[in-house]
């Protein structure tokens, strides 16, 4: 797999679940190690359900603070499912989204608050 400009999209070395922190833990071939919370990757999981099937159509998914991860399926040498226990199963996370995710979780996490605040939505449902 490649990345901009041609370079190695960095593969995962290590992919834990800490279910009492509610998060996962990746460590990346470059040296970088991300802690994503259960809650971030289920309101920015890659699937239809959340991403739409086209530009501008991304949902808002509110509710999920206390979401948890239940657990993690490989898929293919790409990418993994994660499984949360809302019953959401059907992003599939690749190397190159996990790593996107944690590169800009600030961002995106201040984006979601944002997009929250806006719709008068709350992270507790």
């Amino acid at each position: 797999m490649t990345g901009p400009a041609g370079a190695a999209t960095p593969r995962p070395t290590e992919i834990r679940v800490r279910r009492a922190e509610r998060r996962l833990d990746i460590a990346f071939d470059d040296g970088c190690h991300f802690e994503l919370s259960a809650e971030l990757l289920r309101v920015e999981s890659p699937s239809a359900e959340v991403k739409g099937h086209g530009p501008g159509q991304k949902k808002i998914v509110p509710g999920k603070r206390m979401v948890a991860i239940g657990g993690v399926e490989p898929v293919g040498r790409y990418a993994i499912r994660i499984l949360f226990d809302d019953d959401h199963d059907t992003g599939l996370y690749s190397w190159s989204y996990l790593y996107e995710l944690g590169r800009d979780c600030a961002v995106r996490w201040q984006a979601y608050l944002d997009a929250l605040a806006e719709r008068g939505l709350s992270r507790d449902g």
